[in-house]
């Protein structure tokens, strides 16, 4: 599966209904989420009630990701909302595998997050009982920063590790997003392409079709 998600946080949010709209007219399957506490990340977003309302306005997938301290006590609260699927970071869970057990029995598939700087080999226990790795590219936070170079040797890095996995999770990848350095993701594996201010919701000419018409080329999204 080749896909992309648009990043909702970055979205007009004084408009969020015309936003959901020109998504959906789009053809954008999935809206990715992002959830922070103040604490993990130096930035606070995306409270439960404003996702509930877009879940009820849209048939788009939700991606949750839960960029905060202590994941789990954020599970219940979000998982609420039924979104597809919940990442949490391998940097913040007490206890991995209680966190990706509490999110499956909720019946929501199980996505672990990794920051630009944490170790690839931190996550491979966990491979094999997970649907999705989230590889970001940024530092977790804020829009609009640098693209991570060093992160594409990781994901090569996770491609050989599965090699020898019978489960094999989508890569999900997310910061800086855009044909540049889609360019750069697709030939390595990945699957699912966050983008938000650097190809989508920014100034620059045109309707989101025409936006993403260049990624979806590259990517063959289906």
């Amino acid at each position: 599966m080749k896909m992309i998600a648009a990043s909702i946080m970055c979205a007009d949010s004084l408009h969020l209904a015309d936003e959901l709209r020109a998504l959906e007219q789009a053809n954008v399957k999935m809206l990715h989420c992002d959830v922070m506490d103040g604490v993990f990340v130096e930035n606070a977003a995306m409270g439960a009630y404003v996702l509930q309302d877009i879940k009820n306005n849209t048939d788009m997938l939700l991606d949750i990701h839960l960029a905060t301290v202590n994941p789990d006590k954020f599970v219940d609260l979000y998982a609420a909302i039924k979104p597809a699927y919940m990442s949490f970071h391998v940097e913040a869970s007490p206890d991995v595998d209680a966190t990706i057990k509490h999110i499956r029995a909720l019946g929501i598939k199980p996505s672990i997050a990794i920051s630009p700087d944490t170790e690839i080999e931190q996550i491979y226990p966990f491979l094999d009982k997970v649907d999705m790795v989230l590889m970001m590219t940024v530092n977790p936070g804020f829009a609009g920063q640098k693209f991570q170079h060093h992160v594409l040797e990781k994901i090569k890095k996770l491609q050989k590790e599965l090699e020898s996995h019978t489960n094999k999770p989508l890569i999900e990848v997310d910061g800086n997003i855009f044909e540049e350095t889609v360019r750069l993701l697709e030939p390595i594996g990945a699957d699912v392409y966050v983008v938000g201010t650097a190809a989508l919701f920014n100034d620059k000419a045109g309707s989101y079709t025409e936006k993403l018409a260049s990624l979806r080329e590259i990517i063959q999204e289906r």
